[in-house]
């Protein structure tokens, strides 16, 4: 039995337990979840014996090569989605429908009560979420092969940086980097920040160039074609000044302890609390301003996130970034990131970037 297929049985159980006929997945992230098609614009209606792939004739050949096992309902040309849902789910005799209400918009919800006004449209939310929440065997490693690639695009352009390179130009140079080492693309567009615009979290690049301060911060990560990594580091490319020192010591510090406090049982907010113990103990908790982490997987922000108020327990499975930082504006800022593996055990690293103060010296 294929990953893909236990997947939806388990969606199938839920259905028996809240007692609806269907679930009508239309968040495409979800419907690759469940499916293994990596297209979009196609929706999933699960019921507790089969599961129908709504899509069009674009994906005829795809859907045969990537879920050969599903049935699929294919509209043609001229045919809009909203009736040939409807459509399929008269064909289904479905009469209480479960939808995603974070994904479904609401044209689509009052197009369906209209089309079908038999049909009960009933909000669920995290059906397929919760699943994600735990990667199997073939996801995790699917995310070791993303952390790789990102190491060896960020070796082969740190190895290759100048005073003049600009931060866009060392952004482009990853995402070049990341395709030739077979990433499908990066995760996101990278973040590179030089001096003070690293004080920025979400930086994005400019024409600013790595000369013009003594560090740059750089967050990228690899898309594989479906697992994402994600990392960040700081690299000196000038004089490593005494303060520049004292604050990564601080980040990598908390970082290192939170990375030691992973395990299953443990709560999101008591990982998160380990690292901002030590950022507010060093005089910095007004400068550590976001959450110490989020899972990754097929998007690059999943749950469980490393947060204040996440109450929610570390499980078997799980892959979550740990990222503390301080960012001090008009100087800069220092963010550390790895991501990292929930096992029975405890945890594990998978992204492997040098991150000692030293290591980070671009000679």
């Amino acid at each position: 039995m294929s990953n893909f297929t236990q997947r939806r049985r388990k969606i199938a159980s839920q259905l028996r337990k809240e007692g609806t006929d269907a679930l009508l997945v239309t968040n495409f992230i979800n419907v690759t979840y469940l499916t293994g098609f990596t297209g979009d614009d196609s929706y999933l209606l699960v019921t507790p014996k089969k599961a129908i792939l709504i899509s069009d004739e674009r994906y005829s050949t795809q859907l045969g090569e990537e879920c050969p096992d599903l049935d699929l309902e294919i509209r043609g040309p001229g045919i809009q989605m909203l009736p040939w849902v409807a459509k399929v789910l008269t064909k289904a005799k479905v009469k209480r429908l479960s939808v995603e209400a974070n994904s479904m918009t609401l044209g689509l919800h009052a197009g369906l009560q209209k089309e079908l006004p038999g049909c009960e449209l009933i909000p669920c939310t995290g059906w397929v979420e919760e699943l994600r929440l735990i990667k199997d065997r073939t996801e995790i490693d699917r995310t070791r092969v993303a952390c790789e690639q990102a190491r060896r695009a960020f070796e082969v352009v740190r190895a290759g940086l100048r005073p003049e390179m600009t931060e866009l130009e060392v952004a482009t140079e990853l995402e070049y980097q990341a395709r030739r080492f077979g990433g499908k693309c990066l995760s996101f567009p990278a973040i590179v920040a030089v001096g003070y615009r690293s004080a920025l979290p979400h930086a994005s690049p400019t024409s600013r160039q790595l000369g013009e301060a003594d560090f740059t911060l750089i967050d990228w990560g690899v898309n594989d074609g479906l697992y994402m990594s994600d990392l960040t580091r700081v690299l000196v490319t000038g004089k490593l000044s005494p303060k520049l020192r004292k604050i990564y010591e601080v980040v990598l510090k908390a970082q290192l302890a939170a990375i030691a406090a992973i395990r299953p049982g443990v709560t999101c907010e008591a990982v998160d609390k380990v690292a901002r113990d030590i950022i507010v103990k060093a005089g910095y908790g007004k400068q550590f301003g976001h959450g110490l982490g989020h899972g990754t997987g097929l998007e690059i922000h999943e749950a469980p996130r490393l947060a204040q108020g996440q109450s929610r327990m570390l499980a078997a499975g799980m892959i979550v970034t740990v990222e503390p930082g301080i960012y001090l504006e008009g100087w800069g800022g220092v963010r550390i990131e790895d991501d990292i593996l929930v096992t029975r055990e405890g945890h594990e690293v998978l992204t492997s970037v040098p991150k000692q103060i030293d290591e980070c010296v671009v000679g």
